[in-house]
């Protein structure tokens, strides 16, 4: 059947999954097309709104590292700390056009980041920290971020590595960046070492005027 009639299979899965989104138009025109189809071009929805739907209570994210730290958020938890983050990138001047990115380990305030940025209806784009600096430039360079998301230091290994080392060579050749927030993860990071990061704040100080308030979702075009 979905082969024989994908508009019509995809049409039934869209509301079997009970997809959150302004629904309208064909579900599929050009479908003989690869590439040139086009799917839900009337239907504007936001990834985040349908991601972020979970039970106040129940286990949203459990967060495990190679040094035996477990973390685990509730999705009441997760919604109120994205909604945070939403503000303070808000008001960074973040929205439907932007790019946001992450320079950051596999972290709770990763995903956050994450979701925070597409409930504005920007886009998010990472690598890893252990990507050395031209690598980041190839990746981060093609989209021009106004926001970079980095933590503090981070292991691998068995090791633990700065992350902050690399941050100001990344500044220089991507002017893009307004703004750098810098996620604590093993430590920390003291004042200085955020100072020493033009245009960085850290992540206690970029959420810090805004309480946890409803979200807002930014609808998007389906594509």
């Amino acid at each position: 059947w979905s082969l024989a009639d994908p508009a019509a299979f995809w049409d039934a899965l869209f509301d079997f999954a009970g997809v959150i989104a302004d629904r309208g138009g064909a579900v599929l025109e050009d479908g003989h097309r690869m590439p040139g189809a086009r799917w839900f071009p009337g239907t504007r929805l936001n990834f985040a709104e349908n991601l972020l739907r979970g039970p106040d209570a129940e286990p949203a994210l459990v967060f495990c590292n190679e040094r035996g730290t477990r973390r685990e958020l509730s999705w009441r938890a997760l919604r109120a700390d994205v909604a945070r983050i939403a503000a303070g990138l808000r008001d960074a001047g973040v929205g439907p056009g932007d790019c946001v990115a992450g320079f950051l380990p596999n972290l709770p305030e990763t995903v956050v980041a994450m979701l925070a940025t597409a409930s504005l209806g920007a886009t998010w784009t990472s690598c890893s920290p252990d990507f050395g600096i031209q690598g980041v430039l190839d990746r981060f360079g093609q989209v021009a971020p106004k926001v970079l998301f980095t933590a503090a230091s981070y292991a691998y290994g068995g090791k633990r590595f700065d992350g902050l080392g690399r941050v100001a060579g990344i500044l220089g050749q991507i002017p893009a960046i307004e703004r750098v927030v810098v996620v604590p993860y093993l430590d920390a990071p003291t004042p200085a070492a955020v100072a020493a990061v033009p245009r960085a704040v850290a992540l206690a100080e970029f959420v810090a005027p805004y309480a946890p308030a409803p979200l807002e979702f930014e609808p998007v075009p389906f594509d």
